[in-house]
Protein backbone atom coordinates (compact mmCIF):
# COMPACT_ATOMS: atom_id res chain seq x y z
CA UNK A 1 0.00 0.00 0.00
CA UNK A 2 1.70 3.40 -1.12
CA UNK A 3 0.85 7.09 0.70
CA UNK A 4 -1.70 5.75 3.03
CA UNK A 5 -3.15 8.82 5.23
CA UNK A 6 -2.07 9.85 8.58
CA UNK A 7 -5.07 8.38 9.99
CA UNK A 8 -4.53 5.24 8.47
CA UNK A 9 -1.11 5.02 9.81
CA UNK A 10 -2.76 5.42 13.08
CA UNK A 11 -4.64 2.95 13.13
CA UNK A 12 -2.41 0.49 11.58
CA UNK A 13 0.04 0.86 14.80
CA UNK A 14 -2.37 1.33 17.20
CA UNK A 15 -3.58 -2.22 15.97
CA UNK A 16 -0.18 -3.31 17.09
CA UNK A 17 -0.67 -2.48 20.98
CA UNK A 18 1.60 -4.51 22.99
CA UNK A 19 0.56 -5.97 26.38
CA UNK A 20 3.46 -6.03 28.38
CA UNK A 21 3.59 -7.71 31.56
CA UNK A 22 4.52 -5.78 34.81
CA UNK A 23 7.62 -6.24 37.85
CA UNK A 24 7.95 -4.72 41.40
CA UNK A 25 10.57 -2.60 42.00
CA UNK A 26 11.76 -0.22 45.13
CA UNK A 27 9.27 2.62 45.09
CA UNK A 28 12.37 4.94 45.79
CA UNK A 29 13.44 3.90 42.03
CA UNK A 30 10.09 3.68 40.52
CA UNK A 31 10.14 7.27 39.96
CA UNK A 32 8.66 7.95 35.83
CA UNK A 33 7.62 4.28 35.39
CA UNK A 34 3.58 3.26 35.09
CA UNK A 35 1.65 2.02 37.87
CA UNK A 36 0.74 -1.51 37.10
CA UNK A 37 -1.42 -1.48 40.31
CA UNK A 38 -3.95 -0.27 42.68
CA UNK A 39 -2.82 0.96 45.97
CA UNK A 40 -4.70 0.62 49.13
CA UNK A 41 -4.67 2.14 52.42
CA UNK A 42 -3.20 -0.35 55.23
CA UNK A 43 -5.03 2.13 58.02
CA UNK A 44 -6.97 5.09 58.24
CA UNK A 45 -5.54 8.56 56.62
CA UNK A 46 -4.68 10.04 59.22
CA UNK A 47 -4.65 7.15 61.65
CA UNK A 48 -5.74 9.70 64.18
CA UNK A 49 -6.85 13.00 65.26
CA UNK A 50 -4.55 15.52 65.05
CA UNK A 51 -4.48 19.53 64.90
CA UNK A 52 -3.24 21.66 62.17
CA UNK A 53 -1.96 24.26 64.20
CA UNK A 54 -0.03 24.98 67.15
CA UNK A 55 -1.99 25.75 69.97
CA UNK A 56 -4.00 24.02 72.75
CA UNK A 57 -6.46 21.15 73.08
CA UNK A 58 -9.81 21.55 74.73
CA UNK A 59 -12.97 19.86 75.41
CA UNK A 60 -15.83 21.82 73.30
CA UNK A 61 -18.33 21.58 75.94
CA UNK A 62 -16.24 24.01 78.46
CA UNK A 63 -16.23 26.87 75.73
CA UNK A 64 -20.12 26.26 75.96
CA UNK A 65 -20.60 26.29 79.23
CA UNK A 66 -18.52 29.61 79.17
CA UNK A 67 -15.21 28.97 80.02
CA UNK A 68 -12.33 31.07 78.38
CA UNK A 69 -9.59 30.07 80.69
CA UNK A 70 -7.58 26.68 81.01
CA UNK A 71 -5.21 25.11 83.23
CA UNK A 72 -2.60 23.55 81.09
CA UNK A 73 -2.16 20.14 82.22
CA UNK A 74 0.83 19.46 80.00
CA UNK A 75 2.54 20.32 76.57
CA UNK A 76 2.40 17.35 73.79
CA UNK A 77 4.70 17.16 70.75
CA UNK A 78 4.42 15.30 67.83
CA UNK A 79 4.79 11.57 67.73
CA UNK A 80 4.51 11.81 71.73
CA UNK A 81 1.51 9.36 73.80
CA UNK A 82 -1.49 11.94 73.71
CA UNK A 83 -2.62 13.19 76.98
CA UNK A 84 -5.92 13.70 77.76
CA UNK A 85 -7.32 16.11 80.90
CA UNK A 86 -9.82 15.22 83.71
CA UNK A 87 -11.74 17.97 84.13
CA UNK A 88 -13.27 20.99 81.84
CA UNK A 89 -10.71 23.65 82.78
CA UNK A 90 -8.05 22.15 81.91
CA UNK A 91 -5.79 21.74 78.09
CA UNK A 92 -3.28 20.32 76.91
CA UNK A 93 -0.79 22.95 74.99
CA UNK A 94 -0.46 20.84 71.22
CA UNK A 95 1.87 21.18 68.12
CA UNK A 96 1.09 20.15 64.85
CA UNK A 97 0.59 16.59 63.97
CA UNK A 98 0.00 15.31 67.46
CA UNK A 99 -2.83 12.99 68.24
CA UNK A 100 -5.54 14.47 69.99
CA UNK A 101 -6.55 12.40 73.08
CA UNK A 102 -10.30 11.45 72.82
CA UNK A 103 -10.90 13.93 75.88
CA UNK A 104 -10.30 16.64 73.83
CA UNK A 105 -11.55 17.54 70.43
CA UNK A 106 -11.31 21.07 69.82
CA UNK A 107 -7.87 23.15 68.97
CA UNK A 108 -7.25 27.15 69.39
CA UNK A 109 -4.42 28.50 67.55
CA UNK A 110 -1.36 30.44 69.55
CA UNK A 111 -2.36 33.61 67.93
CA UNK A 112 -5.68 33.29 69.63
CA UNK A 113 -4.56 32.87 73.07
CA UNK A 114 -2.75 34.54 76.16
CA UNK A 115 -0.38 32.35 78.24
CA UNK A 116 0.89 33.31 81.70
CA UNK A 117 1.78 31.11 84.59
CA UNK A 118 0.76 27.78 83.02
CA UNK A 119 -2.63 29.08 81.80
CA UNK A 120 -4.28 30.18 78.52
CA UNK A 121 -6.54 32.29 78.12
CA UNK A 122 -8.93 32.55 74.91
CA UNK A 123 -9.20 36.14 73.30
CA UNK A 124 -11.44 35.42 70.53
CA UNK A 125 -15.09 35.89 70.53
CA UNK A 126 -16.20 32.40 68.81
CA UNK A 127 -14.71 29.02 68.04
CA UNK A 128 -16.46 26.35 66.41
CA UNK A 129 -16.06 22.52 67.37
CA UNK A 130 -13.56 20.39 66.22
CA UNK A 131 -11.84 23.01 65.00
CA UNK A 132 -8.17 22.97 63.56
CA UNK A 133 -8.74 19.02 63.94
CA UNK A 134 -7.94 17.06 61.17
CA UNK A 135 -9.78 13.73 61.71
CA UNK A 136 -8.81 10.23 61.77
CA UNK A 137 -10.07 9.01 58.29
CA UNK A 138 -11.02 11.88 56.89
CA UNK A 139 -8.55 11.39 53.62
CA UNK A 140 -9.29 7.34 53.60
CA UNK A 141 -10.16 4.48 55.31
CA UNK A 142 -8.10 1.03 55.68
CA UNK A 143 -8.95 -0.74 52.67
CA UNK A 144 -9.70 2.12 50.75
CA UNK A 145 -8.15 2.69 46.92
CA UNK A 146 -6.16 5.66 47.31
CA UNK A 147 -3.96 5.02 43.65
CA UNK A 148 -5.03 3.90 40.63
CA UNK A 149 -2.83 1.82 38.07
CA UNK A 150 -1.90 3.35 34.89
CA UNK A 151 -1.06 6.59 36.04
CA UNK A 152 2.66 7.75 36.17
CA UNK A 153 4.93 7.81 39.23
CA UNK A 154 5.85 10.97 40.59
CA UNK A 155 7.35 12.40 43.72
CA UNK A 156 3.44 12.90 44.85
CA UNK A 157 2.49 9.01 44.70
CA UNK A 158 6.19 8.20 45.94
CA UNK A 159 5.39 9.97 49.39
CA UNK A 160 1.81 8.46 49.50
CA UNK A 161 3.25 4.48 48.73
CA UNK A 162 5.69 5.57 51.47
CA UNK A 163 2.51 6.74 53.75
CA UNK A 164 0.97 3.64 53.32
CA UNK A 165 3.95 1.28 53.44
CA UNK A 166 4.03 0.26 50.26
CA UNK A 167 8.02 -0.15 49.42
CA UNK A 168 7.61 -2.05 46.67
CA UNK A 169 5.19 -0.81 43.57
CA UNK A 170 4.30 -3.08 40.47
CA UNK A 171 5.18 -1.61 37.33
CA UNK A 172 4.35 -2.09 33.44
CA UNK A 173 7.95 -3.67 32.31
CA UNK A 174 9.63 -1.20 29.73
CA UNK A 175 10.27 -2.83 25.76
CA UNK A 176 13.80 -3.11 24.71
CA UNK A 177 14.64 -1.19 22.44
CA UNK A 178 17.56 -0.27 20.35
CA UNK A 179 17.84 3.31 17.83
CA UNK A 180 19.90 2.31 15.04
CA UNK A 181 20.98 4.87 12.27
CA UNK A 182 22.56 4.49 9.13
CA UNK A 183 24.74 6.52 6.44
CA UNK A 184 28.34 6.88 5.42
CA UNK A 185 28.12 10.80 6.33
CA UNK A 186 27.27 10.27 9.71
CA UNK A 187 29.64 10.57 12.52
CA UNK A 188 29.72 10.67 16.00
CA UNK A 189 29.17 13.77 18.21
CA UNK A 190 32.72 13.62 19.39
CA UNK A 191 34.14 13.87 15.63
CA UNK A 192 35.30 16.57 13.82
CA UNK A 193 33.99 15.57 10.64
CA UNK A 194 35.18 16.49 7.40
CA UNK A 195 33.99 18.96 4.80
CA UNK A 196 31.36 17.16 3.65
CA UNK A 197 29.87 14.61 6.92
CA UNK A 198 28.05 15.55 9.74
CA UNK A 199 27.78 14.67 12.78
CA UNK A 200 24.47 12.24 14.34
CA UNK A 201 22.13 13.66 16.33
CA UNK A 202 19.10 11.71 15.61
CA UNK A 203 19.73 9.05 17.81
CA UNK A 204 20.63 11.07 20.57
CA UNK A 205 17.15 13.10 20.42
CA UNK A 206 15.41 10.50 20.33
CA UNK A 207 17.28 8.39 23.10
CA UNK A 208 16.93 11.65 25.15
CA UNK A 209 13.16 11.46 24.42
CA UNK A 210 13.01 7.91 25.49
CA UNK A 211 14.63 8.34 29.14
CA UNK A 212 11.25 10.34 29.87
CA UNK A 213 9.66 6.94 30.39
CA UNK A 214 12.52 5.51 31.96
CA UNK A 215 13.51 3.63 28.64
CA UNK A 216 17.35 3.53 27.85
CA UNK A 217 17.50 2.68 24.55
CA UNK A 218 20.84 0.77 23.19
CA UNK A 219 22.29 3.11 19.56
CA UNK A 220 23.86 1.15 16.83
CA UNK A 221 25.43 3.00 13.74
CA UNK A 222 25.82 1.74 10.65
CA UNK A 223 27.58 2.35 7.25
CA UNK A 224 25.99 2.16 3.79
CA UNK A 225 26.86 -1.33 3.31
CA UNK A 226 23.49 -3.61 1.90
CA UNK A 227 25.20 -7.01 3.64
CA UNK A 228 26.30 -4.82 7.19
CA UNK A 229 22.51 -3.57 7.35
CA UNK A 230 21.34 -7.30 6.80
CA UNK A 231 23.05 -8.83 9.18
CA UNK A 232 22.81 -6.15 12.31
CA UNK A 233 18.99 -5.82 11.74
CA UNK A 234 19.05 -9.50 11.67
CA UNK A 235 21.00 -9.19 14.98
CA UNK A 236 18.73 -6.78 16.53
CA UNK A 237 15.28 -8.71 15.60
CA UNK A 238 16.22 -11.77 17.63
CA UNK A 239 17.29 -9.26 20.80
CA UNK A 240 14.64 -6.61 21.02
CA UNK A 241 11.08 -5.56 21.40
CA UNK A 242 10.69 -2.58 19.20
CA UNK A 243 13.57 -1.20 16.38
CA UNK A 244 13.80 2.21 16.33
CA UNK A 245 15.72 3.16 12.77
CA UNK A 246 16.41 6.91 11.81
CA UNK A 247 17.38 7.14 7.75
CA UNK A 248 17.72 4.63 4.89
CA UNK A 249 13.85 4.40 3.89
CA UNK A 250 13.84 6.62 0.97
CA UNK A 251 14.02 6.33 -2.62
CA UNK A 252 18.07 6.58 -2.94
CA UNK A 253 20.44 4.31 -4.08
CA UNK A 254 22.08 4.02 -0.97
CA UNK A 255 18.48 3.02 0.91
CA UNK A 256 18.86 -0.39 1.71
CA UNK A 257 16.51 -0.61 4.85
CA UNK A 258 13.57 -1.58 3.20
CA UNK A 259 15.26 -4.31 1.25
CA UNK A 260 17.35 -5.69 3.93
CA UNK A 261 13.63 -6.01 6.38
CA UNK A 262 11.94 -7.77 3.01
CA UNK A 263 14.81 -10.32 2.65
CA UNK A 264 14.42 -10.89 6.83
CA UNK A 265 10.76 -11.45 6.02
CA UNK A 266 9.83 -8.40 8.26
CA UNK A 267 6.00 -7.91 6.93
CA UNK A 268 5.35 -4.24 5.68
CA UNK A 269 2.82 -2.36 7.25
CA UNK A 270 2.88 0.48 5.12
CA UNK A 271 5.56 2.29 3.75
CA UNK A 272 5.10 6.41 2.82
CA UNK A 273 2.27 8.84 4.88
CA UNK A 274 0.73 11.51 3.24
CA UNK A 275 2.30 13.93 5.25
CA UNK A 276 5.22 16.51 5.91
CA UNK A 277 7.50 16.40 7.49
CA UNK A 278 8.06 12.50 7.21
CA UNK A 279 6.64 10.79 4.33
CA UNK A 280 8.70 8.07 3.57
CA UNK A 281 7.75 6.69 7.24
CA UNK A 282 7.78 3.09 6.87
CA UNK A 283 6.58 0.52 10.15
CA UNK A 284 6.24 -3.20 10.07
CA UNK A 285 6.53 -6.38 12.32
CA UNK A 286 8.41 -9.45 12.54
CA UNK A 287 6.89 -12.86 13.92
CA UNK A 288 4.17 -11.31 15.50
CA UNK A 289 6.50 -9.96 18.25
CA UNK A 290 9.19 -7.04 16.79
CA UNK A 291 7.85 -3.80 16.26
CA UNK A 292 10.39 -1.65 13.70
CA UNK A 293 9.97 1.71 13.46
CA UNK A 294 11.57 3.47 10.51
CA UNK A 295 11.76 6.98 10.13
CA UNK A 296 13.23 9.22 7.71
CA UNK A 297 16.64 10.46 8.16
CA UNK A 298 15.97 14.38 8.08
CA UNK A 299 15.75 15.48 12.15
CA UNK A 300 12.26 16.95 12.19
CA UNK A 301 10.72 14.11 9.92
CA UNK A 302 11.93 11.89 12.45
CA UNK A 303 11.12 13.78 15.86
CA UNK A 304 7.61 14.10 14.22
CA UNK A 305 6.89 10.44 13.44
CA UNK A 306 8.60 9.70 16.80
CA UNK A 307 5.90 11.72 18.92
CA UNK A 308 3.01 11.15 16.72
CA UNK A 309 3.33 7.62 16.03
CA UNK A 310 5.64 5.59 18.24
CA UNK A 311 5.18 7.27 22.06
CA UNK A 312 0.89 7.14 21.05
CA UNK A 313 1.89 3.39 20.66
CA UNK A 314 4.33 3.37 23.89
CA UNK A 315 1.77 4.96 25.97
CA UNK A 316 -1.17 2.59 24.96
CA UNK A 317 0.93 0.11 26.05
CA UNK A 318 2.08 0.59 29.26
CA UNK A 319 -1.64 1.19 29.64
CA UNK A 320 -0.82 4.91 30.39
CA UNK A 321 -4.40 6.57 31.61
CA UNK A 322 -3.38 10.32 31.19
CA UNK A 323 -3.10 10.44 27.82
CA UNK A 324 -5.48 13.39 26.64
CA UNK A 325 -5.44 14.88 23.35
CA UNK A 326 -4.30 18.59 23.59
CA UNK A 327 -5.59 21.62 21.22
CA UNK A 328 -4.73 25.34 20.82
CA UNK A 329 -5.80 28.32 18.64
CA UNK A 330 -3.80 29.36 15.53
CA UNK A 331 -1.95 32.67 16.39
CA UNK A 332 -1.33 32.79 12.09
CA UNK A 333 -2.94 32.01 9.29
CA UNK A 334 -1.19 29.01 7.42
CA UNK A 335 -0.97 28.54 3.39
CA UNK A 336 0.06 24.90 2.77
CA UNK A 337 -0.72 24.23 -0.99
CA UNK A 338 0.12 20.69 -1.04
CA UNK A 339 -1.92 17.43 -0.74
CA UNK A 340 -0.18 16.21 2.48
CA UNK A 341 -1.16 16.48 6.02
CA UNK A 342 1.12 19.39 7.51
CA UNK A 343 2.40 19.62 10.93
CA UNK A 344 3.49 22.91 11.57
CA UNK A 345 5.92 23.72 14.48
CA UNK A 346 4.66 26.42 16.63
CA UNK A 347 5.43 27.98 19.73
CA UNK A 348 2.54 27.29 22.83
CA UNK A 349 1.95 29.94 25.08
CA UNK A 350 -1.42 30.73 27.07
CA UNK A 351 -3.61 33.43 26.28
CA UNK A 352 -5.50 35.49 28.54
CA UNK A 353 -8.67 33.52 28.86
CA UNK A 354 -6.24 30.65 29.75
CA UNK A 355 -6.08 28.75 25.99
CA UNK A 356 -3.18 27.62 24.42
CA UNK A 357 -2.41 29.52 21.45
CA UNK A 358 -0.13 27.77 18.72
CA UNK A 359 2.32 30.58 16.92
CA UNK A 360 3.49 29.20 13.61
CA UNK A 361 7.75 29.42 13.53
CA UNK A 362 8.62 28.03 9.79
CA UNK A 363 12.23 26.54 9.62
CA UNK A 364 14.51 25.58 6.95
CA UNK A 365 12.66 22.35 5.96
CA UNK A 366 13.15 19.23 7.75
CA UNK A 367 16.49 19.25 8.21
CA UNK A 368 16.28 22.37 10.36
CA UNK A 369 16.47 20.76 13.85
CA UNK A 370 17.43 24.11 15.04
CA UNK A 371 13.96 25.91 14.65
CA UNK A 372 12.56 22.58 17.19
CA UNK A 373 14.70 24.25 20.06
CA UNK A 374 12.30 27.36 19.23
CA UNK A 375 9.01 25.49 19.38
CA UNK A 376 7.27 22.89 21.60
CA UNK A 377 4.70 21.64 19.70
CA UNK A 378 3.53 20.36 16.09
CA UNK A 379 0.40 21.44 15.16
CA UNK A 380 -2.13 18.84 12.88
CA UNK A 381 -3.79 20.52 9.80
CA UNK A 382 -6.29 18.80 8.16
CA UNK A 383 -5.13 16.90 4.95
CA UNK A 384 -8.69 18.22 3.43
CA UNK A 385 -7.56 21.71 3.73
CA UNK A 386 -4.90 24.16 1.95
CA UNK A 387 -5.71 27.64 4.04
CA UNK A 388 -5.57 27.57 7.87
CA UNK A 389 -6.84 30.76 9.64
CA UNK A 390 -5.53 32.46 12.51
CA UNK A 391 -8.19 31.68 15.38
CA UNK A 392 -9.00 27.88 14.28
CA UNK A 393 -8.36 25.17 16.51
CA UNK A 394 -6.44 22.31 15.60
CA UNK A 395 -4.58 19.38 17.72
CA UNK A 396 -1.37 19.99 18.89
CA UNK A 397 1.74 17.42 19.89
CA UNK A 398 3.59 18.97 22.40
CA UNK A 399 7.82 17.68 22.42
CA UNK A 400 9.14 20.64 25.09
CA UNK A 401 7.93 21.88 28.35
Amino acid sequence: MEFITVEQAESIIQSHVESFRSEEVPFESSWGRILAEDIFADRDLPPFNHPTVDGIAIQFGAWEEGILQFNIKATQAAGEHPVGIENKAECVEIMTGAALHNSVDTVIRYEDLRIENGIAVIRIPEIKKAQNVHPKGKDKRQGEKVAEKGIIIDAVLTGLAASVGKTKLSVMELPHIVIITTGNEMVSADTIPSGYQLRRSNDYMIKTALKSFQIHADTVHLQDDPDLIKTELNRCLQAYDVILLSGGVSMGKFDYVPEALRELRVEKLFHKVRQRPGKPFWFGKYEKRVLVFAFPGNPVSGFMCLHRYFIPWLKRSLQWRGDIPEFAILANDIYFPHPLQYFAQVKLSVNKEGKWLASPLEGNGSGDFINLLHTNAFMELPLEKDEFKKGEVFRVWRYNN
